[in-house]
């Protein structure tokens, strides 16, 4: 039996406001355990939540970069269930009327192919608080952070359009800068700011059915998600084949084992509307502000990008995959550069250089006008690019300008044509066979003389004039 994977994945991400979900603590989880509380998120008894206006309208945003038709009204439900981290025994959720629904992202398939995948809905809710697991002597406790209680978080519920594991990382990967360029959240997996759960099911080929699905917790990139839906598809597979049936539970990934382990029974508590935030009522007049609000999106930026600055496909995706590397660039090519050679540049040497230093473009301390100044001087023949790598690397750690440090490194390119005339005739009198060999029909030998040349000079002097010299020289 030939067997097709269903997927669908619920992604939780956590918005950057100042302030949580329903009170005026700092939204700030990562601080000292248990310094941003108050009786609202302590769920102590009386305390009343009072909704954010800036989590909804980043919520708001969100939506409108996935897409989704906001609803003009919503409301918070209490979902049910019982855990050390919500004392309360409820978390204040949207589950019958939800912010928004019928969203959709555009994504490419493995084989290069444009694929449609749909968003069932988003919702917002409040994180719960944090279990810190220790030993004390030889028994060992949990104990309780309440910081993160109540953390403003939107999840988004995809439908089951997902076939393999490319589809989803690709959509992570789409959705990530959608949510970025609006703002609104971080969706970094790696620092918990965006969590995915993926939800895979098996059905013979050519079927629509949807069969029992298993549920996958605990990825903490989008790497692994792919990695997870993969062995999962590959167990579910070999159950189905001998018999096995496939039971509705829980399961989590484990990046050591590279396997998925068997966590608990699929469990969903009731969800009964919430008689403490009144319902969400949106106007048409304040969609419309907040739609203003939007910024131009990927698809938007790359194609302007393309028709601007004359960038090809796969130059302008990339300038415009980030709102910040996409500033940058653009900044970069304000400043009497050319577009391509900007973009080129910032592809190929300053977004490795970053990843080396585990920096991203946002925080970087080579700021545009430094880069823009480097990137010049290549283009003016000041400096070559082996040089200009170098110096790169010490923009990172040093604050004077790219042309001190070409000048104290000794890198500035020789240009004069006096200079490097006198250079040629000494490299052609010193190796009289190579000239001889490209007399004689051996054009290689011409990279050997320019290689000569650049040894005479200590490397500094311009391999293009060097060139040219020589060919007027041997051709002549």
């Amino acid at each position: 039996m030939i067997y097709e994977a269903v997927i669908g994945l619920e992604i939780h991400v956590q918005l950057n406001t100042a302030t949580k979900l329903f009170c005026s603590c700092p939204n700030t989880p990562g601080d000292d355990p248990n310094t941003n509380i108050c009786p609202i998120c302590l769920y102590l008894p009386g305390a009343l939540p009072r909704l954010s206006l800036e989590a909804l309208e980043k919520a708001t945003l969100a939506c409108m970069a996935l897409n989704c038709d906001i609803q003009t009204e919503s409301a918070f439900d209490q979902k049910v269930y019982y855990y050390p981290d919500l004392p309360k025994g409820f978390q204040l959720s949207q589950h019958h009327k939800p912010l928004s629904r019928n969203g959709w992202l555009d994504i490419e398939d493995e084989n290069g192919q444009p694929k449609k995948l749909r968003i069932h809905h988003v919702h917002m809710e409040e994180d719960v608080a944090k279990l810190v697991h220790e030993t004390e002597g030889r028994l060992p406790i949990s104990l309780v952070d309440f910081n993160r209680a109540g953390t403003p978080l939107i999840e988004i519920v995809t439908e089951p359009d997902m076939r393999t594991p490319c589809d989803a990382m690709e959509f992570l990967r789409v959705l990530r800068s959608q949510i970025r360029y609006t703002g609104c959240a971080e969706c970094s997996m790696e620092q918990g700011t965006m969590r995915c759960d993926a939800n895979i099911s098996l059905r013979p080929q050519g079927s629509d059915a949807f069969n029992t699905k298993v549920e996958v917790k605990n990825m903490n990139s989008i790497r692994h998600v792919g990695d997870a839906i993969a062995y999962e598809i590959k167990r579910q597979t070999e159950c189905l084949n001998v018999g096995e049936p496939i039971l509705l539970h829980t399961r989590l990934w484990d990046p050591e084992k590279h396997a998925t382990m068997a966590m608990r029974a699929k469990f969903a508590g009731p969800c009964v509307p919430d008689p403490s935030v009144p319902p969400i009522l949106l106007t048409e007049d304040w969609l419309a502000q907040m739609k203003v609000r939007l910024p131009e999106m990927p698809n938007q930026k790359a194609g302007r990008f393309a028709e601007q600055y004359r960038l090809n496909r796969d130059e302008s995706v990339l300038m415009s995959s980030d709102r910040y590397l996409s500033d940058f660039f653009e900044a970069v090519a304000g400043q009497d550069v050319q577009p391509r050679t900007a973009a080129g540049w910032l592809a190929t040497q300053m977004l490795p250089a970053l990843k080396d230093r585990s920096l991203t473009i946002a925080d970087s301390p080579v700021r545009p006008d430094r880069f823009a100044a480097l990137v010049q001087m290549v283009e003016k023949d000041e400096i070559n690019a082996k040089s200009a790598k170098i110096v790169l690397g010490e923009l990172f750690s040093s604050a004077e300008s790219p042309e001190a440090i070409v000048d104290r490194l000794g890198f500035r390119q020789v240009s004069d044509t006096s200079m490097l005339e006198t250079i040629v005739t000494q490299v052609m009198a010193e190796h009289a066979s190579a000239v001889e060999n490209y007399n004689n029909g051996n054009k290689k030998s011409i990279g050997f003389l320019v290689g000569q040349a650049m040894r005479a000079s200590g490397g500094n002097a311009n391999p293009k004039m060097v060139q040219q010299i020589l060919l007027e020289r041997l051709d002549g």
